[in-house]
């Protein structure tokens, strides 16, 4: 007979259960994993009554234990199949039991390390009975629930399976057994605490239907994570870990691998912490088991990658040391030993060749983790002062508004406003920075989330200071969405490169995480949007991005924004005559299809499609308005983006949707040159990439048509008029759009070159922007280069001032006159030279 591994005989249970079963000896000698599938086989006959089932478990829990025992010893075995075999065992074993009970109907939800798949080797299992009827229904699925637990957690000679505990279903001890889901729903929306979300984060629905264990998820998910940051996490974390620490010194549990200083639980609590934090925002973080969420903090910066990491190792090298002390004698233990026979065993279990050896280890993995906690834990916020002696400010501490706020609120402003005033008068303009920061404060003083995330991270407070200092802007986007708090925690994510491919994937997953929620697809659409033009909008106040690239970066997310929204569009739209996806395209004009998009520009589009089918037109009329209701709806996140449909043919009193078919022959036949003007900024933006490409085959025919050169001038210096005086500039300033040898005198001289010329020279339909046709016009000997180059460099510099005033929420873009007298000049010169002696103009 081979003779177990070695190690086994440090074990009391082991040996003491291969004392009884000697034919389980062969077993252990080289072990391999214990599959899933061979206890499903164990556990697949049917059982003449309790009893019969109950050996067969615990016969099974013993093989399974001695097998995970034996395996880990000798090293074969690591952390994630220790507790991996653990959890599939308990929930093979509640599944059998449901099985023999006729009772497959009742969801068994695993909280705690059963949900998350950590399940320790000698823990006790806790759970929540979910049933699928009503209140009505309790008592019977309670009987069933009752017999359950008697299976698992009896105690005879031969052992026991899982000890269960109850108590963190609703109202615990006081709850029914088993509830209902608008049961547990009610329960925890009107009566859930703050360690409740703890206590869920890690659930799991083991068995029932799937359809019921969806229903639970969806109920639970919004208790648990938040859809704002929830700094406010923090303060209730700590006074939990409080409690939890009072009662270590209580029971004097300082030499508890788990509860103790340094220990399992202060791992679990920086983790689950920084998830309730953010989690809601962020779908990659709500992960169950500790390690999977520690990779996750880490890979989203979140935690520091060298924190994550030792993180990481202190809770493998603790449960290996828990699993140790349990496998003495098949405990729920986690107490050092004080036995020095006990203590060699332990520390030969954990391969080290003293108690002092082990002792040290021990000593300098707590010390780390007591670290990253307290650095996580630790009152950050600053502490409160005098407010300062400035009006505003003054009169919001006696207003109304602060008299109202809870006592928790009413504490932090009064850190946080002497805070901004510090933090202000170190930004460049002081007066400016706090007058918009107290704006901003007061915008969310009823918000206690982003007051705790402005009071919990001073860097943060610090950079909202330094961005409104420099932008009133910003300083409205801010107050308008203060989810963008979020983006200020870090600078290397703040001040990252652009990526849209990056962006592409947060706005899938946050997708994904909101499936079968109208609402919450939405939001993640919008939220996504607003962080990622909130941090092209700090690296642009940071002078990191020139006005034409920060333009080409909005323009490209409005893309990949239109596209997922189409979809999701398509996706829910009832009564479609096809399932592939639809022919049918959105195609951009004005300042997104020059991709020339400012931060607050309107979208102007329009829809085509290409379909026979006799139901197509209205099809796709209706997934128009869904699209444009995605866009334009004001939801609890704000909306995505305003939209302008008049360009399409025939404008307002148009189709919404034409086909291409339709589409050409109007340009062909009734367009006004001012439309075939919009057509030279016009380009596909999303849908259907084939209707594109014959879009833009149809657009460049358009434009290459042989035209008079006179009547072309006379058109288009009269639609000028037309726009001049529909803008009138009462100021003494110039406005660098409207005015005459301003960026619409630029646009339309480019146009009439285009329009003009294109049938010589194809290469003016690109849509490459005003500046590069320029450039084009003139290596055709169409403009003066030098003239060319003036106007190119005065279209740059009217942009960039333009830029800069609507940053500081000018409502016109205007400017002395003679601080931009030379670009004038060359603009009024291009003028004259493309369009006035042919259309007459006397300017």
């Amino acid at each position: 007979m081979d003779e177990p591994l070695p190690g086994i005989e440090l074990s009391r249970y082991a040996m003491r259960v291969l004392g009884a079963q000697p034919r389980w000896r062969d077993e252990l000698a080289d072990p391999a994993p214990f599959a899933a599938e061979a206890m499903r086989e164990a556990l697949r006959e049917p059982f003449a009554d309790d009893a019969a089932l109950q050996a067969r478990l615990r016969e099974l829990r013993n093989r399974v234990l001695l097998r995970v025992l034996a395996r880990d010893l000798s090293g074969r075995a690591d952390l994630a199949e220790v507790c991996g075999t653990m959890s599939e065992l308990a929930a093979l074993a509640l599944r059998a039991s449901l099985a023999h009970l006729r009772c497959e109907a009742l969801a068994v939800v695993g909280m705690g390390k059963l949900g998350g798949g950590e399940l320790n080797v000698s823990s006790d299992i806790d759970l929540v009975f979910v049933h699928p009827g009503t209140v009505e229904d309790d008592a019977r699925y309670e009987a069933a629930a009752r017999r359950l637990i008697r299976l698992l957690s009896e105690v005879t000679a031969e052992g026991f399976v899982f000890r269960v505990d109850m108590r963190l279903r609703p109202y615990g001890s006081a709850g029914p057994l088993a509830c209902s889901v608008e049961f547990l729903e009610n329960y925890l929306v009107a009566q859930g605490r703050e360690w409740e979300r703890y206590a869920w984060l890690k659930a799991r629905v083991l068995t029932g239907d799937p359809a019921l264990g969806a229903q639970i998820e969806r109920t639970v998910r919004p208790f648990v994570f938040r859809k704002y940051l929830d700094y406010g996490t923090l303060a209730a974390m700590r006074g939990l870990h409080a409690e939890v620490r009072r009662e270590v010194a209580r029971r004097d549990l300082a030499e508890d691998v788990k509860l103790g200083p340094g220990g399992i639980r202060e791992i679990e609590f920086v983790v689950q912490a920084l998830q309730l934090i953010r989690a809601g925002r962020d779908p990659a973080l709500a992960v169950r088991p500790t390690l999977q969420a520690l990779e996750a903090l880490a890979a989203r910066s979140v935690l520091p990658r060298g924190t994550a990491d030792s993180l990481a190792k202190a809770y493998e090298y603790l449960r290996r040391l828990e699993h140790r002390l349990q496998y003495l004698d098949d405990a729920q233990r986690h107490r050092l030993p004080g036995d020095a026979e006990d203590r060699r065993r332990i520390a030969a279990m954990m391969g080290v060749p003293s108690w002092d050896a082990l002792a040290a280890d021990l000593q300098d993995v707590r010390a780390k983790v007591t670290a990253a906690f307290e650095d996580l834990f630790a009152e950050k916020q600053p502490a409160a002062a005098p407010w300062p002696e400035d009006d505003r400010a003054q009169a919001f501490r006696a207003s109304q508004r602060y008299a109202a706020l809870p006592a928790e609120s009413k504490r932090r402003l009064d850190a946080l406003v002497p805070a901004l005033h510090r933090a202000a008068h170190a930004a460049p303009r002081p007066a400016e920075a706090f007058a918009r920061g107290l704006d901003l404060v007061e915008a969310i003083a009823s918000r206690a989330a982003y007051l705790a995330l402005l009071a919990e991270r001073p860097e943060a407070l610090e950079r909202v200071t330094r961005i409104v200092s420099a932008s009133s802007w910003a300083a409205q986007f801010i107050a308008r969405h203060p989810l963008l708090l979020d983006e200020l925690l870090d600078d290397r994510l703040l001040y990252a490169a652009f990526d849209l491919a990056g962006f592409a994937a947060e706005v899938d997953a946050q997708l994904r995480a909101a499936e079968g929620d109208t609402e919450r697809r939405m939001n993640a659409l919008r939220e996504a949007h607003q962080a990622q033009v909130f941090r092209l909008l700090a690296q642009d106040l940071a002078g990191l991005l020139t006005v034409e690239r920060l333009a080409d970066h909005l323009s490209a997310i409005a893309d990949l924004v239109l596209e997922r929204t189409l979809a999701e569009a398509w996706k829910d739209l009832p009564r479609k005559h096809r399932q592939a996806p639809p022919a049918f395209a959105v195609i951009a004009y004005g300042k997104l299809g020059g991709k020339e998009l400012g931060y607050a520009s309107d979208l102007d589009l329009i829809f085509l499609y290409e379909d026979d089918a006799e139901a197509a037109g209205e099809t796709y009329a209706r997934l128009a308005q869904r699209f444009i209701a995605w866009l334009t709806s004001r939801t609890s996140a704000g909306i995505l983006f305003e939209t302008d449909l008049e360009l399409r043919p025939s404008g307002a009193s148009g189709l919404l949707v034409s086909s291409l078919a339709a589409f050409e022959r109007y340009q062909e036949r009734d367009a006004w040159v001012w439309e075939h003007q919009a057509l030279t900024r016009a380009r596909f933006a999303a849908g259907d990439r084939s209707i594109g490409e014959r879009f833009e085959a149809v657009r460049e025919r358009i434009l290459k048509k042989e035209r008079d050169p006179a009547a072309l001038a006379r058109e288009i210096a009269a639609m000028r008029e037309k726009m001049h005086a529909a803008h009138p500039n009462r100021s003494q300033l110039f406005d660098l759009k409207h005015d005459r040898g301003g960026m619409i005198d630029i646009e339309f001289a480019v146009q009439c070159l285009v329009l003009g010329h294109a049938a010589r020279f194809p290469d003016l339909t690109r849509n490459l922007g005003n500046i590069a046709l320029l450039g084009i016009a003139a290596g055709h000997g169409l403009l003066d280069p030098s003239l060319a180059e003036r106007s190119r460099e005065a279209y740059r510099e009217y942009r960039r001032r333009q830029h800069a005033l609507r940053l500081e929420g000018a409502q016109y873009a205007r400017v002395p006159a003679i601080e931009v007298s030379m670009h004038i000049d060359a603009v009024r010169t291009l003028w004259a030279a493309v369009l006035g002696a042919a259309a007459g103009d006397q300017r």
